[in-house]
């Protein structure tokens, strides 16, 4: 009767054993993380789990070199409201156009982009998001099979400044960044080095609230969120950093909404190094606002979104030409 229970015992751990080890080997050979859609994901740098979303396109094949596009929220926000300002447009061009896009999480919502404001905790205690990024890359290419060459950086606002602050110290790693209504931060105008030349496009709102075109304090209400240089004067840094053409090529975007109160024109500076371009899109009558995206708040206090022209599609073109 013994012997008759202990070779029951046997056969039953036999039996839970093969199932462990058949459910070990169905989760580590799913190809979950490789469909296509939407997914969460994390990563820990520093000790600190980061997070991110990202969606891979439908015509993912993971044999294939593919572009990788982060997409950086701005001030108090997270990877999902990115996804909402740019009403999911990176994701549709993704499925389009064969990219990956991922919104990476800042730190209790904001990044380190080299204000120094201390009221955020990502700035206060001067979190390594450029480490982050950096990390985060790594990852993306090693398990997506990332094209190296082609990985590129939006943002917006903070975001923005960002982006800005990736090209001064990570240029090795991104061939080319769209910050839209942000400005390069007059702390990091002082130490950015870039290693190599890179391409930028400009986003930016005349009549932006938070971030003046002519450049000086960051204001949003009562709270003073440290100084940037203004709008021309980072674009004149970019052009003589990448030895563009001084002389802009301009020309007015057609007025496609007259009720939204906007109107936008194109500066093209090239003939840069290494074939890079800078391109400045000013808005007039545009707020602290995302071309053709979500108006997060009401026009009083953040003002028009301009309908003329779409930031999602000029910022993809922009990249897939570098």
């Amino acid at each position: 009767m013994i012997k008759q229970k202990q070779i029951i015992l046997s056969i039953l751990s036999i039996f839970i054993l093969v199932l462990l080890i058949g459910g070990c080997l169905n989760l580590n050979t799913s190809n979950k993380d490789y469909s296509s859609g939407e997914h969460s994901g994390s990563i820990t740098v520093d000790g600190l789990e980061r997070s991110y979303l990202i969606y891979i396109p439908s015509s993912y094949n993971k044999t294939k070199k593919i572009p990788l596009v982060i997409a950086l929220h701005g001030g108090g926000g997270s990877g999902k409201n990115m996804k909402k300002l740019t009403l999911g447009g990176f994701n549709i061009l993704s499925d389009k156009e064969g990219f990956i896009v991922v919104y990476p999480d800042g730190i209790e919502n904001h990044w380190n982009d080299g204000r120094g404001v201390q009221r955020y905790r990502a700035q206060r205690e001067n979190i390594d998001d450029v480490g982050f990024i950096s990390a985060l890359i790594d990852y993306l290419v090693e398990k997506y099979n990332i094209d190296e060459k082609r990985v590129y950086v939006t943002g917006m606002s903070n975001g923005a400044f960002m982006s800005y602050r990736l090209a001064c110290e990570l240029s090795e790693k991104i061939a080319a960044i769209a910050p839209v209504a942000g400005a390069i931060p007059e702390n990091m105008a002082l130490s950015c080095s870039p290693s190599r030349p890179i391409s930028v496009l400009i986003i930016n709102n005349v009549e932006d609230p938070m971030v003046p075109w002519e450049g000086g304090e960051l204001r949003f209400g009562s709270l003073r969120l440290g100084k940037v240089l203004s709008v021309p004067n980072t674009v004149k840094y970019w052009v003589t950093h990448n030895n563009c053409s001084s002389s802009p090529i301009i020309t007015w975007e057609p007025d496609i909404d007259p009720q939204d109160g906007t109107r936008a024109w194109k500066e093209v500076y090239d003939q840069g190094k290494d074939g890079t371009e800078v391109i400045l899109y000013g808005i007039e009558g545009g707020g602290h606002t995302w071309p053709n995206g979500y108006q997060y708040m009401s026009e009083q206090i953040i003002g028009k979104t301009s309908r003329d022209i779409d930031a999602n599609e000029i910022i993809w073109n922009f990249f897939k030409k570098h």
